[in-house]
């Protein structure tokens, strides 16, 4: 049969795969380095539903594309991640929310808090290795995300925490235990005090610490350096330390953490927090909250 002469229509590949239209990630490469930035500088970089979905999406390209070796994550601006995003649902929705679960019941709470505790999860379930580069505030939810990462390299003056501890829950995502064990878990979850970049690594919630001005260098170091190594030998590596977490447990806390945020969330602590929001802002609950406290960040003895 003779051809007509034309050539077939060339499919169009989309930019991404996976990572459709993004608000509030950003993603590039570098090499066999995928950098993906959670772009919420003026909210600090905090948490909401779509930014988590965003996130998890952008682990799934990183985690498909052949050439992707290691990915780090970070934060734009002076914030790694503050916390949850507790700005109210817009008005502009193309559905009616009404239809829709909220937090209402304590049903509907914990099917809110499990779908963002799984799309948090993607990080550590990913093959390829997830290096958090961590400035400024990682607190709250801030910390589900980033010791879901498998290193945590930090500034030394960056600030670990889970002050909505004191008030609004506990971490549905739960990897305090693993990385610094019962005691310190305790202490810094029964108190929601803070510590910064240097003591997160000497007690176990970061590798290492670096002056901030050469943080940027140091995790590039680093990314670089696991690069290096087979994609299928790092995925074998990274796949038999998860199967020991998850022989000690892991899998059943993340699904007990959830459960018990929802617990946490029943509490008057957490019903004044929210009112004293609602009537007065989030600035004067803070305040209200922390005030008791005093001096919030642990120092440990040389």
């Amino acid at each position: 049969m003779l051809g007509t002469g034309r050539q077939p229509a060339r499919r169009r590949w989309s930019v991404v795969k996976w990572l459709a239209d993004p608000c509030d990630i950003r993603l590039r490469t570098e090499g066999p380095v995928a950098y993906i930035t959670i772009d919420k500088p003026e909210k600090r970089n905090a948490m909401s539903l779509g930014t988590l979905t965003e996130l998890r999406d952008a682990m799934l390209e990183c985690d498909d594309r052949k050439a992707v070796r290691c990915v780090v994550l970070e934060g734009a601006g002076k914030d790694f991640c503050s916390g949850a995003d507790m700005t109210p649902v817009g008005e502009d929705l193309p559905y009616d929310p009404a239809d829709y679960r909220a937090f209402d019941t304590v049903e509907d709470d914990l099917w809110q808090v499990r779908l963002r505790s799984e799309l948090r999860l993607a990080i550590f379930r990913m093959h390829k290795p997830v290096i958090a580069k961590v400035q400024g505030n990682c607190l709250a939810a801030g910390t589900d995300v980033a010791f879901n990462c498998d290193l945590v390299v930090a500034a030394d003056d960056a600030r670990f925490g889970f002050p909505a501890a004191r008030s609004l829950g506990s971490p549905a995502n739960h990897m305090w235990l693993y990385l610094v064990g019962p005691q310190w878990a305790k202490r810094l979850l029964l108190t929601g005090d803070v510590v910064d970049g240097r003591t997160a690594a000497r007690l176990g919630l970061a590798l290492e610490s670096h002056p901030a001005a050469e943080l940027g260098e140091r995790v590039d170091e680093l990314a670089q350096r696991i690069a290096l190594m087979d994609p299928a030998l790092a995925a074998a590596h990274k796949r038999v330390v998860n199967a020991g977490l998850e022989l000690m447990g892991w899998d059943v806390l993340q699904r007990m953490a959830a459960d018990t945020d929802v617990r946490a969330h029943q509490s008057a602590a957490n019903k004044e927090f929210i009112a004293t929001a609602s009537s007065e802002g989030f600035r004067a609950a803070v305040h209200r909250r922390d005030a008791p406290y005093g001096a919030s960040e642990v120092v440990l003895r040389d």
